[in-house]
């Protein structure tokens, strides 16, 4: 049976390090204040930060490991588990956390933003690697809310803090764009891959039985969180995955009736349960329905 960590609100991890209370919706850490410590397989109710530096420790998440390299960033929301299952052992570690509740967010926009922010769904061996200035921008951020924490609380504090945890979720974003623009050659590779992925769905018939190829089940088969994944895609072709496999789909619908196939023989070949679902994909696609696109072809 595993040793699960609940952490329901931010004190609860902040506590099992050995910190003492900040804010009941807030807590940054510096690790290197309480290290060594132990490991925690954790179960979120908070949205976190982990800023790590410290170098050869395995952690699981979900169902995957990583090995971490220095200066590596995981971001996690509720609902998620990770860490790594208590064993007894005292770790010596270094780096950040900021953890941060989402009744803090009600009433500022970040409530409904932070949805945007896909980098939370990533997988753990999707992490953010960072180069020493971006690390560095980070440290400064977490010790700016460190300084506002150790403050009296006032009516402005929990504004200020929302307004550092948005600077530094954007500072995110800019860094991972940078992230997926410096990985070009790993990225086009994803691209090669995704796409034999499709040929081969619709060589093996699976659209038969499964229906057309879906967004989540192709960044399973390429081992990717879905988030992930679509921002690949999103970043190598300009257009979401679920895109890129709708102009899939109407190219072979295209040869199909190109080689004289009816409608619905190609909407039923694609895995189709209507000929009008057909339909109304290619026209919204092309901006023809199937028979004006055959039409046009015989002109």
């Amino acid at each position: 049976m595993s040793k699960i960590l609940k952490v329901r609100n931010v004190n609860d991890y902040s506590r099992y390090l050995g910190c003492a209370d900040q804010h009941p919706l807030v807590s940054v850490i510096d690790y290197d204040e309480v290290s060594p410590i132990r490991h925690s397989l954790n179960n979120y109710s908070v949205y976190g930060l982990f800023l790590r530096d410290d170098a050869d420790v395995d952690l699981d998440y979900g169902c995957g490991k990583y090995d971490y390299n220095k200066g590596t960033l995981l971001c996690v929301a509720p609902g998620q588990i990770g860490g790594k299952e208590d064993n007894g052992e005292r770790v010596a570690i270094t780096g950040w956390a900021l953890l941060f509740h989402p009744d803090l967010l009600h009433g500022f926009p970040l409530e409904k933003r932070i949805k945007e922010y896909s980098f939370f769904d990533y997988r753990v061996n999707e992490a953010l690697h960072m180069i020493d200035e971006e690390h560095d921008i980070l440290v400064s951020l977490m010790r700016q809310m460190r300084e506002e924490l150790d403050k009296n609380s006032d009516e402005l504090q929990n504004a200020i803090l929302v307004g550092y945890i948005e600077l530094t979720l954007n500072f995110c974003q800019r860094f991972y764009n940078r992230q997926f623009v410096t990985r070009k050659v790993e990225n086009s590779d994803i691209l090669v891959r995704f796409d034999r992925l499709l040929r081969e769905y619709f060589e093996d018939k699976l659209q038969l039985t499964l229906g057309l190829p879906t967004v989540q089940y192709c960044a399973d088969k390429l081992c990717m969180s879905p988030n992930y994944f679509g921002d690949v895609i999103k970043k190598t072709t300009g257009d979401t995955a679920s895109g890129h496999i709708r102009q899939f789909v109407i190219q072979l619908a295209k040869n199909g009736l190109a080689a004289g196939e009816t409608v619905s023989q190609v909407s039923g070949r694609l895995g189709f349960e209507y000929p009008q679902h057909f339909s109304r994909m290619f026209k919204k696609q092309e901006g023809v329905t199937p028979s004006e696109y055959v039409g046009k072809m015989r002109l």
